[in-house]
């Protein structure tokens, strides 16, 4: 019989976080580690994030507002999480902040994150409708979890949906051209100034799209990088 702790996700689920694996910090890579300089109580590295609309949905019925609504969510979700699944217990969140982490390389330890053609993870059950959206290190014993056993969509598409309706032909001869897509998101007629089309083109995962408001809000954010960039 396992002595672990069982992880309490219902909370979490219901919070819209419904995507959660649990790193042993001994069996994470070092070059993972550098910088962030474990405490001797800590064991376990949690990464926490979203599939499809529920989080969106829980971060507008909150009323959380201001430039970051989901960070600030998803940083007062773990906070109640602990206070009220796991009293007593010592965490800290390394990410929505500064630490040195490394979200994608997490996302490919866990199975979560395969590449795709428009440069955002792709799993075969959400497509590119997920994110992460916390990470937390903590003195928690839960059961380290599995990697899931999934292999990248995108290599079986024939029809390659998202190359053809890419606008700005930033996805032309396989590789993403950074500077044709951003050039055609600043135009004043740009069809994806708000939103890539190429990503709604893609057929995995299709049901879980996100709702028309969360897909202009995280696209608007990086608009402007690409405005403060070019101008």
């Amino acid at each position: 019989m396992s002595d672990h702790q069982p992880f309490p996700g219902d909370f979490l689920n219901e919070a819209g976080l419904n995507r959660q694996f649990v790193f042993d910090l001994r069996q994470l890579p070092a070059e993972m580690l550098e910088g962030l300089e474990p405490m001797p109580s800590e064991s376990q590295l949690i990464l926490l994030g979203h599939g499809g609309r529920r989080l969106w949905e829980c971060v507008q019925a909150y009323g959380i507002t201001g430039e970051h609504p989901i960070d600030d969510y998803s940083i007062r979700s773990v906070e109640r999480w602990f206070a009220e699944q796991l009293p007593g217990h010592r965490y800290r969140t390394l990410f929505p902040g500064d630490q040195p982490i490394g979200l994608q390389a997490l996302g490919k330890l866990a199975g979560w994150h395969h590449p795709s053609p428009i440069m955002v993870g792709v799993d075969r059950e959400w497509g590119s409708w997920y994110a992460y959206r916390a990470v937390v290190m903590a003195d928690t014993d839960f059961a380290p979890s599995v990697p899931e056993e999934q292999r990248s969509p995108c290599p079986t598409c024939a029809s390659q949906p998202c190359i053809a309706a890419c606008p700005a032909n930033a996805l032309k001869d396989g590789e993403f051209n950074l500077d044709a897509c951003s050039r055609y998101r600043l135009l004043p007629e740009s069809a994806c100034a708000h939103g890539c089309l190429a990503r709604q083109a893609c057929p995995v995962g299709s049901q879980h799209r996100y709702e028309d408001a969360q897909i202009r809000h995280s696209y608007s954010r990086s608009l402007a990088v690409i405005r403060q960039y070019y101008t």
